[in-house]
């Protein structure tokens, strides 16, 4: 039987209607497992699970792209004197991995990509007429999340966040921040899900946070106008905000009702005055920057979990790790099976064959009822070039030739969204 066939038939059956847990589908569908060796919070993908995780990433990264950003890579690790500058070793250290000496240095895993995008920045002078920049990437990061609070792909020690930040001047700052929620209100649309709130997240007493009232009031404000600008309704939260600064929390909820942030959008003023990070204005003298922080689907590992949860494992089509499903009615059919399989693939579309030896045609659709659609091949479609053709749910098409098939689910894919069939 082809890989996760069995896996994605198991879920099929076996769901439950009122919740679908991450964690059991994950393994069910055969996304990601973990093991004692590697450690907890350290999940591993599998084959299945690494497609539906490398079109999420793809799809990120091409709307930056479209909108303007330039991708950049950063190592995982840092000097400790790099956290320090940043903020991060006094404010955040508790989250922090403990230094490793490596001679004379001492290295961290990095909790944040922000201090080494900072440095990018930096890295030559700046024009305002380069600005605003857009630097994105999907990059790991390493925070020491206690046992008691990890849980599958929701919670982990090693994430891969999908983080940009815009270097940009005070007057553009507004703008670009309702331009990330606007890519968030896109993203989510594509992907199936919604937002349950949006939150702006403030300070709270102590010393968690960046001593400086007035970077909080200036940045609180700007997020509020931005807020405002969009028209979105917003609840204030009092000690959930960035060490640095306040953030706009977009909030999901999950199938047990539990609440937890997705994506954010963050305006900073400190980081930009702590690396000393300047650009040159059209009077020929320095102003420093703004960071507008944002990620549109936050953590790869919790985007998946959510989007398994809220599609019970039937994700829309162009993420699913199985497009395409060709079933024969008899073995007289499964070399012309194997030859739709080849047409399909090398559109580019992910597609399997499911012969005879996996049981009669009934229970093949059914086994498959989580793949977006099947094909099935009689005697007539064998000789005329056609397939008979189901979509997940159990709606019946009807009968098209294989081209022009192929080409639908093409589109779709390519269209990506939810919808299956126009």
């Amino acid at each position: 039987m082809p890989r996760g066939f069995v896996a994605w038939s198991l879920a099929s059956v076996r769901r439950r209607t009122t919740m679908h847990d991450h964690r059991r589908l994950g393994r069910e569908l055969e996304l990601f497992d973990t093991d004692p060796l590697m450690g907890a919070g350290l999940p591993y993908w599998l084959p299945d699970g690494a497609v539906v995780r490398h079109t999420l990433e793809e799809y990120v990264r091409d709307a930056e792209r479209r909108a303007g950003y330039r991708h950049v890579y950063s190592p995982v690790l840092g000097k400790r004197e790099l956290y320090e500058i940043s903020g991060h070793w006094d404010h955040y250290r508790d989250d922090m991995y403990p230094p490793m000496r490596l001679g004379a240095e001492e290295v961290v895993l990095r909790p944040s990509l922000c201090p080494h995008h900072a440095l990018v920045y930096r890295s030559r002078s700046r024009s305002y007429r380069e600005l605003p920049l857009r630097i994105a990437e999907l990059g790991a990061m390493y925070r020491a999340e206690r046992s008691g609070v990890l849980g599958g792909l929701t919670r982990v020690r090693a994430i891969h966040l999908n983080d940009a930040h815009i270097f940009c001047t005070l007057e553009q700052a507004a703008d670009e921040a309702r331009g990330a929620l606007e890519m968030i209100a896109r993203a989510y649309g594509d992907l199936g899900i919604r937002a349950a709130r949006y939150r702006l997240s403030l300070p709270g007493a102590g010393g968690k946070y960046v001593d400086d009232p007035e970077l909080w009031r200036r940045a609180g404000a700007l997020l509020r106008e931005v807020l405002a600008g969009a028209g979105l309704d917003h609840e204030e939260a009092v000690g959930e905000a960035a060490f640095y600064g306040p953030k706009i929390d977009v909030q999901i909820v999950d199938a047990a009702g539990r609440e937890a942030t997705l994506s954010t959008v963050q305006i900073d003023f400190h980081q930009p005055a702590r690396f000393d990070l300047h650009y040159i204005g059209a009077d020929g003298a320095k102003h420093r920057p703004v960071m507008v922080h944002r990620s549109i689907i936050g953590s790869v590992e919790r985007a998946v979990a959510h989007l398994v949860e809220e599609h019970g494992g039937a994700l829309p089509a162009w993420l699913a790790p199985v497009h395409l499903v060709v079933l024969p009615v008899a073995e007289a059919q499964e070399e012309r099976a194997r030859a739709v399989v080849r047409e399909a693939r090398a559109r580019g579309l992910r597609a399997e064959a499911v012969g005879l030896e996996h049981g009669s045609l009934g229970a093949r659709i059914r086994a498959a009822r989580l793949v977006p659609y099947l094909a099935v091949i009689g005697e007539r479609e064998a000789g005329g070039g056609l397939v008979d053709v189901r979509l997940r749910g159990g709606r019946r098409v009807g009968v098209l030739r294989v081209d022009c098939l192929l080409g639908r689910i093409a589109g779709r894919v390519e269209a990506r969204g939810t919808v299956l069939w126009e």
